[in-house]
């Protein structure tokens, strides 16, 4: 370099014409080498790596068509929808395959997909063929473009941006058109890292770092498709199949078999949380009960991971555009080591920055999962009332002490006993059970949990693909809990907790607060393919298959339309955004026969007055009405398609953006201190929990209302 440099200074202090122009082709030749050799092009620094082939054409495995010809067939035959495998089948197949790999078509060129467009109509044959060509053609194409792409990012973050330009950025393309050629797709990828680097400038890094991140976030990208194997396309191929039955078959590879297998048995060393890949994030697919993120209480469903950290001083390592499985194991670790985790909340607006959140990985143990409680004291029209609280974080049970004959074996329905027998020392007025982000888990327990809160009859009706309908009814005829009772529910709960829930509402047995729940009515099965091909030695994985349907005792399907509270609380989850019915793929809702049941009360004639109260109630309330604020924002945001990459317009929004936080935390405060004389938790503590709070002040006026 220093070598270079004098010669530069000889060449431009020349005086003789003939040498100097001589010197200048020389500069020119000497210039290029070096450039040449020191550029650091996405190939040259992907080829440090030397097991990574950047030329590497994926082909399937030898044994590969033999499973997806069992998968398909056990989709075909035995997924609740009987569904047949066809020409209508094979477009959706298709354009789920296309999604899965270029979702905002970012990719791949308008003449790519025309000449994919062969495959369209024929995907069904291939697949009951066993032929797996057109997936894989698809997989090398999309792998060259990202290269390409990769290619331009690190041409572009050469140079600055002008951020002072008034133009704007749609970062929403799934509905625009393919780009036709490179020039236009160059310029989506422009507005696009502009974009990028302006978030990261407005929240504090100077240009040369916010490009550093960007090149190694796509380099880093870049370098996990490259190390994809035949299984990986495979396993992408075979869900985009198994997505258009029901969002909840899938089919698992090997590896993705063997981590699920962990998660399920509740020994895993880490955050205690179930991630998905949505969008190049890395998103919070749900919280494990009991786990250090559940305990923190710091992380929740729908969460973007954008970062990852070890211990207090570890760098953090954008995760952006990761293969879900890298991140998951960067996130993983050691029981008593810290993850630190840049996140951008479920809730967060477009112009919110990361925040980072600190968690302590442990094992997960089942006597954290289990139900908690507490007492809250409230105060309503004059009156005082002590109400239990029953935290309820899933519906579990101890097969394995259940089956050993062990006396003292945990599940949700003796627990919950153990805590009614408290509240009966305790003489509180009215129970409530908190189902706020519970999955569900055991439907037995759901049962009997059921059972402890009526007299006997008719829980939940199952019904399976072949048509039989089988009703699962309360075990045991006596009645635990006959007092006042409400249940809390949000967007989370699903499953089992809808079978409780609606079983409760049935029977007028009790009041359901808060959200709509989730909407998931089915039942899944796992499947391992090694059963159907004994003669393949190597582990083939499992399918996860759809095989019934939950259905209420009034014959009304939890699927898709969930449980609709008596008193529905504004939700931060819209329902067109989060929930099953979200899903392109999701099975409909729908009825059968309702069962023979008596309902305890009818609730509905207390319900307009209870209504009248809440609203009056929260209208007062700035932590409701924070939500209500936070609502309108997210559909302007909804609405809003292009955002401005002018610097000026957005350090306002992010100004205007801290300063309502800042505002938002001090009223909070100054609420808190209003109601902490007489509305307090079990540790004489002012109830934090503004929908806790409120489902309080429901369940202290239907009491008043003396109804049940």
């Amino acid at each position: 370099m220093k070598q270079l440099f004098y010669f530069i200074v000889s060449v431009l202090n020349h005086n003789n014409w003939k040498t100097y122009m001589k010197r200048i082709l020389i500069l020119i030749l000497l210039v290029t080498a070096f450039v040449a050799c020191n550029a650091q092009s996405p190939e040259a620094v992907i080829a440090k790596d030397h097991s990574i082939d950047t030329n590497k054409v994926i082909v399937p495995g030898e044994y590969y068509g033999r499973v997806d010809q069992v998968i398909t067939q056990l989709l075909t035959k035995y997924h609740y929808k009987r569904q047949s495998l066809n020409d209508s089948l094979s477009s959706v197949i298709f354009d789920n395959y296309i999604n899965t790999l270029d979702n905002n078509k970012m990719y791949f060129y308008k003449a790519d997909i025309d000449r994919f467009e062969q495959y369209r109509n024929v995907l069904d044959d291939s697949l009951y063929a066993g032929k797996l060509g057109p997936a894989y053609d698809i997989f090398n194409v999309f792998k060259k473009r990202l290269g390409e792409r990769v290619k331009y990012i690190h041409e572009r973050l050469a140079k600055e941006f002008n951020f002072e330009k008034n133009e704007s950025f749609t970062p929403d393309r799934k509905d625009a058109p393919w780009a036709k050629d490179a020039a236009e797709l160059d310029e989506i990828w422009r507005k696009r890292l502009k974009n990028d680097e302006l978030n990261m400038i407005v929240s504090g890094k100077d240009w040369k770092a916010a490009s550093d991140v960007l090149v190694k976030r796509y380099d880093n990208f870049y370098k996990l498709i490259l190390q994809y194997e035949a299984e990986d396309v495979f396993q992408l191929y075979m869900n985009s199949l198994a997505d258009s039955f029901d969002p909840h078959s899938n089919y698992f590879s090997p590896i993705a078999s063997d981590n699920f297998n962990i998660n399920m048995s509740l020994s895993l060393e880490g955050i205690g949380a179930t991630l998905k890949s949505e969008n190049d994030y890395t998103v919070v697919a749900s919280i494990v009960p009991g786990g250090p993120a559940f305990k923190s209480g710091l992380l929740h469903d729908g969460d973007k991971i954008v970062g990852v950290a070890q211990g207090e001083d570890g760098e953090m390592v954008d995760v952006i555009g990761w293969r879900l499985d890298d991140a998951i194991q960067l996130i993983r670790g050691k029981k008593g080591t810290l993850v630190r985790l840049s996140i951008i909340k479920a809730t967060a607006g477009i112009n919110d920055p990361p925040e980072e959140i600190k968690i302590v990985r442990d094992k997960v143990k089942l006597e954290e999962a289990a139900a908690k409680q507490k007492i809250i004291n409230v105060n309503e029209n004059g009156a005082d009332f002590k109400l239990g609280v029953i935290e309820l974080p899933s519906f579990y049970v101890d097969f394995e002490g259940q089956r050993r004959g062990d006396p003292d074996y945990k599940s949700t329905t003796r627990d919950v006993k153990k805590i009614l027998d408290n509240f009966k020392k305790e003489k509180v007025d009215g129970v409530i059970i908190d189902l706020r982000g519970n999955g569900g888990g055991s439907l037995q327990e759901a049962v009997s949990l059921t059972g402890l809160f009526i007299k006997d009859g008719p829980v939940v009706q199952v019904k399976n693909s072949n048509g039989a309908i089988e009703v699962d009814k309360d075990p045991d005829a006596s009645v635990y809990y006959n007092g006042p009772l409400a249940v809390m529910t949000d967007r989370q709960s699903a499953s089992a907790s809808e079978i409780f829930a609606g079983a409760i509402q049935d029977y007028g047995r009790g009041l359901i607060l808060g959200e709509n729940t989730y909407g998931k009515g089915t039942v899944q099965n796992m499947v391992d393919l090694n059963r159907f091909l004994p003669s393949v030695s190597q582990k083939l994985g499992d399918v996860k298959l759809t095989i019934a349907k939950f259905y209420r005792i009034t014959g009304s399907s939890t699927q898709n339309k969930g449980v609709i509270p008596d008193i529905t609380y504004p939700s931060a989850f819209p329902a067109d955004e989060y929930g099953e019915s979200t899903q392109p793929s999701a099975l409909k809702w729908d009825q059968i026969a309702p069962t023979d049941f008596t309902k305890y009360n009818e609730i509905n004639k207390v319900l307009p007055e209870l209504l009248k109260k809440h609203e009056e109630r929260i209208k007062k309330d700035p932590d409701f009405n924070f939500v209500l604020e936070d609502i309108k924002e997210r559909e302007k945001d909804k609405n809003k398609k292009s955002f401005s990459l002018k610097i000026e317009d957005r350090k306002k929004e992010r100004e205007e953006a801290e300063a309502k936080k800042k505002e938002r935390d001090e009223l909070k405060q100054k609420n808190l201190k209003l109601v902490e004389k007489t509305e307090v938790d079990t540790l004489k503590k002012p109830i934090e929990d503004y929908e806790l709070r409120e489902s309080g002040h429901i369940l202290a006026d239907f009491i008043l209302a003396k109804i049940g």
